[in-house]
């Protein structure tokens, strides 16, 4: 799927700068040239403004995996996957790759989320009774993890404060309201589906916590101004990480760890992530520079543009909808949008927060089902895209919303 979007993107815009050319515009071809190097050194830039912190953040997260930090949290969530995969035996050990999955991804450790996520399928295949077709509790795993179940957006925050963010944090809050309501929204959506009993005690607690949780949480901001708001987030969002790296320092203290020597491991794993992921961004900035050099990608926001101001709405989110529209699709790619955009209309700018946040509320449905179901031989999906569509649709439209309330 990627390499044709790569592939269409590139062939597009040499296609618009053709028409371009005979249209009267000589110095398109040149323009197309002057952005791909662009790009390449933008790409470069930024993998070197992210190497120190992303090798401090796995050096810490290296250590939280040490301290049993992430068992604890999956044994206080297997009472909850119990009930929404019931066709999972209890005491499964499906049950436990699925909870360790799900908390690494609250804590932000995509590096282990998606081996463990893999295994967790693979155990759950095991138990399937006609192995080309997903079975639910397969389907509801899936949803949760396209529906970016993250508590602690890391790389977003990371991004941001690269690319000179004057308070990288302060989209912390709105993409933990627009996250929540992305994997309510897909849970739900697949419980009504698959019939799943929500009204168990155990479903109920839950439930009823994090919606009570949630009420308070916005009744609290809602007699807050804009910039109120903008310092809540940044306070708290601070505070939170603030918090999470004293507790695992503790922990980690308290159960012996080796510190320093985890750090370590962890720090080199963070800096070969960095150089891993250089070439996806440099191949997707580069397809993205293409398209608006070729004045494709301007086109079609301008389209999308005049299309809302003639409905009478407010328009400054159409320039950060590239990144929302490549997120089902490509998580690189979305990221590329993401920079792309802070680096055009600016880090601070409502677009480039607004992107931010679109990045860090959902996940790529496309890829992980793909990566999930491919590692076990499953072709028939069932209903695993509506719902995982359905997350991705509401993470945005809760994007959209927060982005305006906390910034204006």
């Amino acid at each position: 799927m990627l390499n044709r979007v790569w592939a269409a993107m590139l062939l597009l815009s040499a296609l618009a700068c053709l028409g371009r050319w005979y249209g009267g515009d000589p110095e398109v071809f040149a323009r197309w040239v002057e952005q791909l190097f662009a790009m390449a050194k933008l790409a470069v830039e930024i993998g070197i403004g992210l190497a120190g912190v992303m090798a401090m953040w796995m050096g810490l997260m290296k250590i939280g995996e040490r301290s049993g930090l992430i068992d604890g949290l999956a044994r206080l969530l297997s009472p909850l996957f119990a009930r929404l995969m019931p066709e999972i035996p209890r005491g499964d050990p499906a049950l436990g790759a699925v909870t360790m999955n799900l908390s690494a991804n609250v804590l932000g450790l995509d590096n282990a989320a998606t081996p463990m996520g893999i295994r967790a399928m693979e155990l759950m295949q095991r138990l399937n009774p006609v192995p080309e077709r997903a079975m639910n509790a397969q389907i509801l795993f899936l949803v949760l993890n396209t529906s970016s179940v993250t508590l602690f957006p890391i790389a977003v925050l990371l991004y941001r404060a690269q690319q000179g963010a004057a308070q990288p944090t302060d989209v912390f809050l709105p993409i933990l309201l627009a996250t929540t309501a992305s994997t309510m929204t897909g849970l739900l959506f697949t419980c009504v589906v698959q019939r799943i009993r929500l009204w168990d005690k155990v479903l109920l607690l839950w439930f009823g916590t994090g919606l009570a949780l949630m009420i308070s949480l916005l009744a609290n901001l809602a007699a807050y101004s804009t910039t109120q708001l903008q310092a809540f987030s940044t306070l708290w969002s601070n505070f939170a990480l603030f918090a999470l790296i004293i507790t695992v320092i503790a922990v980690a203290s308290w159960r012996g760890v080796a510190l320093f020597d985890e750090f370590v491991e962890g720090a080199r794993e963070g800096l070969t992530t960095t150089v891993r992921i250089l070439p996806f961004l440099l191949a997707m900035l580069m397809a993205i520079g293409s398209l608006r050099a070729s004045g494709i990608l301007d086109a079609l926001l301008d389209g999308i543009r005049s299309l809302v101001a003639s409905v009478g709405w407010d328009s400054r989110f159409v320039d950060a909808l590239p990144t929302a529209l490549m997120k089902p699709f490509s998580g690189s790619g979305a990221r590329a949008m993401m920079l792309e955009t802070m680096e055009s209309a600016g880090v601070d700018s409502f677009a480039g927060r607004l992107a931010s946040i679109f990045q860090g509320s959902t996940e790529t449905t496309f890829y992980v089902l793909a990566v999930y179901f491919g590692a076990v031989g499953i072709r028939r999906t069932r209903h695993a895209i509506p719902c995982g569509l359905a997350a991705d649709l509401a993470g945005a439209l809760a994007a959209i919303a927060v982005a305006y309330w906390f910034f204006g």
